[in-house]
């Protein structure tokens, strides 16, 4: 029995570590979430081979294809096939790539001049991970538009730009890659309206929001292979959208690996109580000796419905709640390394 139990903790180990991809065996998803950050930034620049501007045309119109064609491209910002407006294209044949009403051209999803110093055309300009096939006419009405948060079909929101509900992740994920592989010549804040994250202000919390709400699509897993096959490098967040939850916090992303450790045990007993809670306030023992760093309120699917000062939590010794609509909630309390979450109903 000792023995089969041995083979049978082997094989678990084995099955654990086996579920990270081999292209991320040197990254310890254990250490904090600014040296995962670290540790990426390295390999996504050590295995990028840079490929010239020219050569993107080709490789996208292989990454781009939508999901189970071979004949067109998935056209970032675009939503409709049949209105007879080349404009809102969702997909277009992938040989009618140039310059010209009604063909498809290369998105920067991280504007060029939004960068400091300018993308250009080669280098970082060149990057695939960055561009997507774009209607012409679609590409020039985002320019270098900041994006917004919104909802339904991709458009201009008070001068700034919402990539679409389609879309919102995929841009979130192109723009943290950015973050990870240029530092700050390609900074969130550059790029992104909104609240500034917490523990990096480079980082707008907008993109953590998308990054959890909207998930990975067939499309750009296929896409990140196809890159990887062109550039030799991999956009980590496509991989595991939790890596992000891992490095800024933020409302929880989906984690495909079970190994990024981020909902590990607290340092120490925390307690919230009364739950159900049925009077105004909702107290917190447990916080006045930890690096809170954030908290936050999220719906049960992970959307952001408020963010509280830990200041003054720890102050009152707990939120009031008398603002907050009946239902059920997850509280997020972010420390640097770890997340400590909380179900909480509201009666």
């Amino acid at each position: 029995m000792k023995n089969r139990l041995t083979l049978f903790f082997l094989w678990f180990s084995f099955f654990l570590t086996a579920q990270v991809p081999p292209y991320y065996s040197s990254i310890d998803f254990s250490q904090s979430g600014s040296s995962v950050k670290t540790q990426l930034t390295s390999l996504i620049s050590s295995t990028h081979n840079q490929i010239t501007y020219d050569d993107c045309w080709n490789v996208l119109k292989i990454s781009d294809l939508e999901t189970g064609s071979s004949t067109h491209v998935l056209l970032v910002y675009g939503y409709n096939d049949t209105d007879g407006d080349p404009v809102t294209d969702r997909t277009r044949n992938k040989d009618l790539n140039g310059g010209n009403v009604g063909e498809w051209n290369r998105e920067h999803v991280f504007p060029k001049s939004l960068a400091n110093p300018d993308l250009g055309t080669s280098g970082p300009g060149a990057d695939a991970h960055n561009l997507r096939a774009s209607d012409t006419q679609q590409n020039n009405n985002r320019g270098n538009k900041k994006f917004i948060s919104g909802t339904g079909n991709p458009g201009d929101i008070s001068g700034d730009w919402y990539p679409g509900d389609e879309f919102r992740g995929d841009c979130a994920r192109i723009i943290m890659y950015m973050y990870l592989r240029y530092e700050s010549q390609c900074l969130p804040s550059a790029v992104g309206t909104g609240t500034i994250n917490s523990i990096d202000p480079n980082m707008v919390d907008l993109f953590l929001d998308w990054n959890a709400d909207d998930a990975v699509s067939q499309f750009e897993k296929d896409r990140n292979d196809a890159i990887q096959n062109a550039q030799g490098n991999r956009n980590p967040f496509i991989d595991n959208p939790a890596i992000a939850t891992k490095i800024w916090g933020g409302p929880l992303a989906e984690e495909t690996w079970e190994v990024v450790s981020i909902s590990s045990v607290s340092k120490v007993a925390i307690v919230v109580y009364p739950v159900p809670v049925t009077e105004d306030m909702l107290y917190i023992s447990g916080l006045s000796t930890l690096d809170l760093q954030q908290l936050q309120l999220t719906s049960i699917s992970g959307q952001l419905i408020d963010q509280l000062n830990p200041e003054e939590i720890v102050k009152n010794g707990g939120i009031s709640m008398d603002q907050y609509k009946s239902g059920s909630y997850i509280l997020s309390l972010i420390f640097e390394d770890q997340i400590v979450r909380k179900k909480i109903i509201i009666q």
